[in-house]
């Protein structure tokens, strides 16, 4: 093994180690992953929430054992491949062993970290936006056709996973069409490779086209509850919190994509990230969706500041460079992760809420980051949620209901008594079990202040009663409570369909 073999891998155990590291036990997983998780037990091509990949590495997980290790390692894996992409392209574009080292400090100890802590579509979104990348670089250098198809396959793998690297070729079709790899679009094999993209994501727009394109419906909404609360400023503030250690890193790549002799071929990519920004800003899209920008450019950067570097009294600089990001890490290790207790978290709220982190995506601020929220509360849920169920002698027949996914995913994957929640809430509108006549109903309900839960469906069920709640008050479903409503006098299966078909009517 050589020196630099010996190097990378030694940046490749320390993402490992970090990643399972940055989680305090006392948080269970987040809602999202959930969700996630529960798709390998029922695979389709497409999903409302996400296209299908995801799905498939959750039948992955789920035949490796379901553990919150395999949860955990994949993201963490995406997030390796990712470091290793970026220290080839540095390789590729004839950057020394301190341009490699750099490279891979700056990644490693960036907000990546958060990205690839949690098991959902983003960790694989940055990978492919890399990859993609990286191909393109191979193809501009090398001008092999292989690179073209292996760009088409990466981008289908991409959209398979998440939509959002549509944006990508969005930001870069006009940076290269200004430049003068614009004689690119004479390639036949560009539409060959175009062809065998649309190839293999078609089975996902066939799936949507069937289902009345439900992401439309999940864009409407996203911008309705969600991006209606994005901030243009904000999303340019939080990109430069993204890679804040690395920021000087960028910033030199784009000085040498317009100014640096070697990289003369590569400019368009000073004018792609502009342009990809700028269409990020106009959907006012949250801040993560452009975090698969910037390794790329970390790459570019750090071969030019290796050479820049290299002689004189400046070779004194290269070791500023790779403490910077160290030392940027030293906070963020400190407040970007769930390191930290819920309690020390209230206590000390400062900091929290000076770099934004205690604003929810209903744009108000509360007691703990969301995502620290989301990942507290659930086992609790599902301890008590079992302990009703199991009182049913014929527990078949008892539907458990919930308000939302992330209820309805975390029971069924904590259940000790094989639980199958559903909700009318993302994809669980399609997961319900019509074959089994319901008798009785264990309803998780959201808190509200003035609930009318009891008394609106007491009347349907001979008994009811309101058998606990989330007492954990960190967890942002603090409150959430478990109705319980015995012997049906109605036909329940019937009016589930009718509340599916809806729901259903209402996505379209």
């Amino acid at each position: 093994m050589n020196k630099k073999t010996l190097i990378l891998t030694a940046f490749i155990l320390l993402k490992f180690i970090l990643q399972y590291i940055l989680l305090s036990p006392e948080y269970d997983l987040q809602r999202d992953e959930y969700l996630h998780l529960d798709q390998a037990h029922h695979l389709a091509w497409g999903y409302l929430s996400v296209p299908p990949l995801t799905s498939w590495v959750s039948y992955l997980i789920f035949l490796l054992g379901n553990s919150v290790f395999w949860v955990k390692f994949f993201p963490a894996l995406f997030g390796a491949l990712n470091l290793l992409i970026v220290w080839k392209t540095i390789e590729l574009l004839k950057g020394n062993l301190y341009a490699l080292v750099l490279g891979a400090t700056c990644i490693v100890f960036s907000s990546l970290l958060r990205i690839n802590m949690l098991y959902q579509p983003n960790s694989f979104d940055v990978l492919s936006w890399t990859a993609f990348y990286f191909a393109v670089i191979q193809y501009v250098k090398t001008k092999n056709t292989k690179w073209l198809y292996i760009s088409a396959i990466i981008f289908a793998f991409g959209f398979l996973n998440k939509y959002n690297i549509v944006f990508l070729l969005i930001g870069l079709l006009p940076a290269i069409l200004l430049s003068g790899e614009r004689k690119i679009l004479a390639q036949k094999n560009l539409y060959f490779a175009l062809m065998l993209g649309v190839i293999l994501i078609l089975p996902n727009l066939l799936w949507q086209y069937k289902n009345n394109f439900p992401i439309v419906h999940h864009m409407k909404e996203l911008a309705e509850t969600q991006l209606v609360n994005v901030d243009r400023i904000e999303f340019l503030k939080e990109q430069l919190l993204f890679f804040i250690g690395s920021f000087l890193v960028i910033l030199s790549s784009l000085y040498a994509l317009l100014c640096y002799k070697p990289f003369s071929k590569y400019k368009f990519f000073f004018s792609s990230i502009i342009f990809t920004l700028i269409v990020f800003i106009y959907f006012k899209a949250k801040a993560y969706y452009a975090i698969g920008l910037y390794p790329i450019y970390i790459a570019f950067g750090s071969v030019f500041l290796a050479e820049l570097l290299k002689t004189g009294w400046k070779k004194y600089l290269q070791p500023v460079f790779i403490l910077i990001p160290l030392l940027f890490f030293i906070p963020m290790y400190n407040l970007a992760f769930p390191n930290k207790s819920p309690e020390y978290i209230v206590q000390h709220p400062e900091k929290y809420k000076k770099l934004g982190m205690l604003r929810w995506e209903d744009g108000k601020d509360h007691a703990l980051p969301q995502d620290f929220a989301d990942m507290l509360g659930w086992k609790e849920l599902t301890r008590k949620t079992d302990s009703v169920y199991a009182l049913f002698p014929k527990s078949e027949n008892t539907l458990v209901l919930c308000d939302n996914y992330g209820q309805a995913g975390a029971i069924n994957y904590y259940t000790k008594k094989g639980i199958k929640a559903v909700s009318f809430n993302a994809d669980y509108v399609n997961w319900f079990n019509l074959n089994v006549y319901y008798k009785n109903l264990i309803r998780i309900k959201e808190f509200e202040e003035n609930s009318t839960e009891f008394t609106e469906t007491s009347p349907f069920f001979q008994s009811g009663l309101i058998a606990g709640e989330i007492t954990n008050k960190y967890a942002r479903e603090y409150k959430t409570t478990i109705f319980v409503f015995k012997n049906a006098k109605i036909n329940i299966n019937k009016r589930l369909e009718q509340e599916i078909n809806e729901e259903k009517k209402y996505t379209e």
